[in-house]
C-alpha cells in the first residue's frame, strides 16, 4: 500500500512530476527509434529466417535471442536504432578499464569535475568508432547472411558500397542520438538515462513472454496449451523467490568499521573520535561478469560453421566441441560460462577495487579500522576482505546468470520466458528500479512525503 501512495505523492510534487514526465517522453523516442526499419533491409524476411532458424534447430537464448531481448526486439526488425546504447555503454567500460592500467586516464579520473568532463568527451569519441566499426559489420553481414547463419537468402535489395555507407551512417547517427537522449534524461530526468534505457529495452519484450506464457500454458487462437498451469503456479512462486534473492545480492554489503581520530577545526573547535562504515557491495562487479562472458561464449558456435559437418579425427571432435560449447542449453557451455562469470568477477574487482588507495586516503584523513595498523596492512585486509566478499557475490552472481539456460534447457520453457527468472535481464532491471525509486524517494523525503516503505528507506545499487 505504502508503495502505490508513493507513486501518487510523487505526481504531487511539482518539479517531481515534470522529471518523470520528461524521462518518460524521452524513453518514447528511443523505443521509437527502436522500430525503424533499416532502409534496403528486408527485415520481413529477416524475421521469418530467424524464426525459421529457431524452430528448426530448437535452440534457444542464443546469440539472436540474447540480441533480440537487449535491443528492445529491433534485431527483428533490423531497426536503425539496433546499435542502441550499447556502443556508449561499451566505451564507458574500455574507459573505465584502461583508466586503471593509463597513467594518463587515472590521472583524469583523480582531477574531479574538470577530468571527468574530459573522460566522458574521450568516451564520446570512442562511442563514435565503436559505432561506424559495428554498423560496417552489421551491413557486411546483411549483405552475406551466411556469415550469420541465416542460409541463402537474400536481405539487401541492393547490396554494396552504397548500402553500407547508408547503413553505417543510419545506425551511428540513431545511436550517437540514443546517447544524446540518455544525457538528457540523466541531467533532467529521473535516474541515468543509459541504464534506464536498457531496461526499458529488456522489459519491452514482457508482453511477448506473456503471450508465450498464455499460449504454453492455456492456449490461444487454436493452439493447444502445451504444459499444465501448474507448473506456470510454481514457476511464478519460483520467480518470486528469484527477485527477492537477486534484490539481496544488489544491495548486500559488508560494513567495514572505520573511526576517525581526533582532529583539529577551525577556531580551535576539535571533534573526538567517530565510528562509521565503509560499505563493501557484495556483488561489486554488478552485470560486468556476465556481460563478459556471454558474447565470449558465442564466438566457438560462428567458428565451428567454418569446419565441415563431415569432417574426421581432431577436426570433427573440434567441431563438435566448439558447438556443444555455443549451445547455452548443453553442460559443456554451463560449466565454462560459471568459470567465466566467477573469471571475470574477480578481474573486474581486481582492476577496479584500489585497497592501497582507500587505505592512504583513510591515513590521511586520521581513520583506520579497529584491530588493523595503517598503511600496508589495511590494504591487505581490505584485499583479503574483497576477496571473500568476491566469492560470495560471484556465486550469487553465477546462480542468478544460470537460472536462466537452466530452466530453458531442463524443463524447455522458451526464452522469452526464462530470460526474465535471471541472468542479465533481472539483475539490469532490479538494479535500475531499485536506483530510479530511491531517487524518486529522496524528493520525496525532503517535501515530508511519505516514502515507498512502510518502514525504512530503499537502498539502490550504490546507496
Amino acid at each position: 500500500m505504502a508503495m502505490w501512495k508513493g507513486f501518487a505523492n510523487a505526481f504531487k510534487i511539482p518539479d517531481l512530476r515534470k522529471k518523470i514526465l520528461i524521462t518518460l517522453g524521452l524513453v518514447a523516442v528511443c523505443r521509437l527509434i527502436s522500430q525503424v526499419p533499416t532502409p534496403g533491409v528486408d527485415w520481413q524476411t529477416l524475421q521469418r529466417t530467424i524464426e525459421d532458424i529457431r524452430t528448426t534447430s530448437g535452440a534457444g537464448g542464443g546469440i539472436m535471442d540474447w540480441l533480440e531481448v537487449f535491443t528492445g526486439g529491433a534485431l527483428g526488425q533490423c531497426a536503425i536504432g539496433f546499435l542502441s546504447i550499447w556502443p556508449y555503454i561499451s566505451a564507458q567500460i574500455v574507459i573505465q578499464l584502461l583508466s586503471s592500467v593509463i597513467p594518463s586516464l587515472e590521472k583524469l579520473k583523480k582531477e574531479g569535475e574538470t577530468g571527468r568532463q574530459q573522460l566522458a568527451q574521450i568516451t564520446r569519441y570512442l562511442t563514435i568508432v565503436l559505432c561506424v566499426v559495428q554498423s560496417f559489420s552489421i551491413a557486411t553481414a546483411l549483405m552475406n547472411p551466411a556469415m550469420l547463419g541465416l542460409g541463402d537468402v537474400q536481405l539487401v535489395a541492393n547490396p554494396g558500397f552504397g548500402f553500407k555507407l547508408m547503413t553505417v551512417i543510419g545506425m551511428t547517427s540513431a545511436s550517437l542520438f540514443v546517447m544524446w537522449l540518455a544525457d538528457q534524461i540523466t541531467t533532467f530526468g529521473i535516474g541515468n538515462g543509459a541504464s534506464l534505457i536498457i531496461m526499458i529495452n529488456i522489459t519491452s519484450r514482457l508482453p511477448q513472454a506473456i503471450f508465450s506464457a498464455w499460449e504454453r500454458y492455456f492456449g490461444m487462437n487454436g493452439i493447444q496449451a502445451t504444459r499444465s498451469p501448474v507448473e506456470l503456479v510454481l514457476l511464478l512462486l519460483f520467480g518470486f523467490a528469484v527477485v527477492m534473492g537477486t534484490v539481496m545480492l544488489t544491495q548486500g554489503v559488508r560494513r567495514v568499521p572505520i573511526i576517525s581520530t581526533r582532529r583539529s577545526m577551525g577556531g580551535g573547535a576539535t571533534y573526538g573520535m567517530q565510528q562509521t562504515y565503509m560499505p563493501l557491495r557484495v556483488n561489486y562487479t554488478g552485470v560486468m561478469p556476465i556481460i563478459f562472458a556471454q558474447p565470449v561464449l558465442q564466438i566457438p558456435g560462428f567458428l565451428a560453421r567454418y569446419i565441415p559437418s563431415d569432417a574426421a579425427g581432431f577436426m570433427g571432435w573440434l567441431r563438435g566441441f566448439l558447438t556443444q560449447l555455443a549451445d547455452m542449453a548443453s553442460p559443456t557451455h554451463l560449466v565454462v560460462y560459471a568459470a567465466f562469470i566467477m573469471f571475470f568477477a574477480f578481474f573486474w574487482v581486481a582492476t577496479q577495487f584500489n585497497a592501497v588507495d582507500i587505505s592512504e586516503n583513510l591515513k590521511k584523513d586520521g581513520s583506520y579500522i579497529p584491530g588493523i595498523r595503517p598503511g600496508r596492512a589495511t590494504a591487505e585486509y581490505l584485499d583479503a576482505l574483497m576477496t571473500r566478499i568476491t566469492l560470495i557475490g560471484g556465486t550469487g552472481l553465477l546462480v542468478v546468470a544460470l537460472l536462466p539456460q537452466v530452466l530453458n534447457g531442463a524443463m524447455d520453457v522458451p526464452w522469452a520466458i526464462s530470460s526474465f527468472f535471471g541472468g542479465t535481464s533481472l539483475l539490469i532491471i532490479v538494479g535500475v528500479a531499485l536506483d530510479t525509486l530511491r531517487i524518486m524517494e529522496s524528493h520525496l523525503l525532503v517535501r515530508k512525503y511519505d516514502g515507498f516503505l512502510a518502514h525504512g528507506t530503499l537502498r539502490g545499487r550504490h546507496g
